[in-house]
């Protein structure tokens, strides 16, 4: 049985598809249009999924659009009245999804008739809580969904057990953590859609100072008992004229307006402007937001864990990419075991729906857990040799050398041990906005410049973001004051006070780092080369970020060879190929 799951007409727009129970293929719209967060149908990304699975559309037997026009329909209704334009605005949104079938036959070049498909409509949070539990490895498990809005919700929270899920609760429009989050992100000068995670990196340059204006903004009672948060609704807008959202164009990417209120300006002094300069009053603001998220966040997690009795727990929605928070889930509630999914954002609706349709309305057995996040495009030895010799780098000036795995670790770990900075391209690309070791470019951890170096060279990102560790899994616990695996670099934990002077470049300022642990089961490669690096210099770890320069990570060999030489890389690992600058 073949299920397509598709994320369309909305921020990271995605496909998936699964074959009896196991993903095939997994993938972003964006990696191909190059468009960072790109919304509209993902076409391209289908007729990848498709094509790794050896499947033609006739094929197909269920497509699961996570977007249930009938969840909440009260509440849908209710605001329609009160905010019309805005209604309007996802009436046209909404009927983009009667034409889903249409929208798929026209990325074969097909009559719709021909598509025998079964469609499922399945509600947004709990398309994303499958996207987190039917994957996981947990036979039973509580389940918490928060991002900003889907299907008229932000929030839901229930547990599942074996191919089941159950549903405790939701928090409906206009509460929402998420939004939340975008709105103080806007009001601290960062508009652009998904620059929140800058905010959690400036946060840890700040105080939480003003902590109790922020449990005005947003309230929680800790010791009541239900499992609800409130926003103090003065001090934001969207339910008086609605969230201005840009959703359904798959060549530029979403846009949000504003979201914060005149009210929130004089509780917390007057907004910032992208273009001023970031003052500690700015660093603050930053850190008393993070802070009343995990007093909120954690707060509900404990409360959840009372409920349920249960130890392992499920995250999902764009809160939890949040990995500050989530680092400190192990040691403030009563959670055991945590699993958050590579893309638990709204691209993993796509994995989420096809698994909802596969185990929740079906009531197959789960027979398949997402432990590594390879399952993008990948290309041959002989796609990249050709993607090589029709560049430049076949030219004079460059040395490109073919070299067997264990000599290619060895050479490139020296390499990264010299101070130079390498691009390393290797195997399907990831599932999910974190380059885990197949599109990543790699530095020495040990140089406490080389954060600078790389914004200079080749990043040029804020100077307060960090960059991220991937670290043996195995050393974990030495290096680390947490040893629970971190495969998707979704959990951000202390280094240990005597490591942090060998590995500065990593290690943010508060002392923590967004680690991935890696095995040499899910990344072989990527594992053989932290090792050699290890057995050079002792140290288990490398700095990893993104293969990119303001743009989609890559995803071919062409984009890679694009990166390297219009940046300052100073060398490129493609598959089995070595290349370097200099004949």
């Amino acid at each position: 049985m073949n299920i397509l799951g598709i994320n369309a007409y909305h921020g990271n727009a995605s496909a998936a598809v699964v074959c009896d129970g196991k993903l095939v293929a997994a993938v972003e719209e964006e990696r191909f249009n190059r468009v960072k967060y790109a919304a509209g149908f993902p076409a391209a990304a289908i007729r990848y999924c498709l094509k790794e699975a050896g499947l033609r559309l006739e094929e197909i037997d269920h497509v699961a659009v996570p977007r249930n026009p009938y969840a909440r329909l009260g509440t849908k209704l209710f605001y329609a009245l009160r905010m019309p334009s805005f209604a309007r605005g996802r009436a046209k949104v909404l009927a983009k999804f009667t034409g889903v079938r249409e929208a798929l036959a026209a990325a074969f070049d097909s009559d719709p008739k021909t598509i025998g498909a079964q469609f499922h409509r399945v509600e947004h949070h709990q398309a994303h809580l499958a996207s987190a539990f039917f994957v996981s490895p947990f036979e039973r498990a509580a389940l918490l969904s928060a991002d900003g809005l889907g299907d008229f919700a932000s929030t839901m929270w229930g547990s599942g057990s074996g191919s089941r899920m159950e549903i405790d609760d939701a928090i409906a429009f206009p509460h929402s953590l998420g939004l939340y989050y975008t709105a103080v992100t806007q009001y601290l000068g960062f508009l652009k859609f998904g620059d929140e995670y800058k905010v959690m990196g400036l946060a840890a340059y700040g105080e939480p100072e003003q902590l109790e204006a922020f449990r005005d903004i947003v309230r929680f009672d800790a010791n009541g008992n239900g499992n609800g948060f409130r926003l103090g609704l003065d001090y934001f807008v969207h339910h008086r004229s609605g969230p201005e959202m840009s959703w359904a164009e798959a060549d530029k990417t979403p846009t949000l307006g504003k979201l914060f209120s005149e009210e929130m300006s004089q509780l917390l002094g007057t907004a910032r402007t992208p273009e001023e300069a970031l003052e500690q009053r700015h660093r603050n603001l930053a850190a008393s937001l993070q802070a009343r998220l995990e007093e909120v966040y954690l707060g509900m997690l404990r409360k959840l864990a009372t409920s349920t009795g249960l130890k392992s727990i499920c995250l999902a929605g764009g809160v939890a990419f949040n990995c500050v928070a989530n680092g400190k889930i192990l040691e403030s509630t009563p959670f055991e075991q945590v699993y958050v999914q590579p893309a638990a954002g709204d691209a993993g609706l796509a994995v989420g729906a096809a698994y909802y349709v596969w185990n929740q309305k079906l009531g197959k057995p789960r027979s398949f857990v997402m432990d590594h996040a390879y399952w993008g495009p990948g290309f041959s030895g002989h796609e990249i040799r050709a993607a090589i010799e029709s560049s430049v780098l076949a030219r004079e000036g460059y040395s490109v050398t073919e070299l067997r795995m264990e000599e290619l670790a060895r050479r490139t770990a020296a390499i990264i041990a010299d101070g130079k900075i390498l691009g390393w391209f290797q195997g399907r690309a990831e599932w999910g906005p974190r380059a885990l070791g197949n599109r990543s470019i790699v530095a020495d951890p040990r140089r406490a410049d080389m954060k600078d170096i790389l914004n200079r060279r080749i990043k040029h990102r804020e100077i307060f973001r960090p960059f991220a560790p991937s670290i043996l899994a195995e050393a974990t616990g030495e290096w680390f004051e947490q040893s629970h695996s971190s495969p998707f670099m979704t959990l951000a934990y202390a280094v240990r006070p005597e490591k942090r002077a060998l590995i500065p470049a990593p290690t943010h300022v508060d002392g923590t780092g967004r680690l991935q642990t890696v095995t040499r089961e899910a990344n072989p490669r990527y594992h053989a080369l932290i090792s050699a690096f290890r057995d050079l210099t002792g140290v288990p770890v490398v700095l990893n970020t993104s293969f990119n320069d303001n743009e989609p990570i890559v995803c071919r060999p062409e984009e890679a060879i694009d990166c390297f030489l219009r940046t300052k890389m100073d060398a490129l690992v493609l598959g089995d190929f070595l290349v370097t600058r200099g004949a």
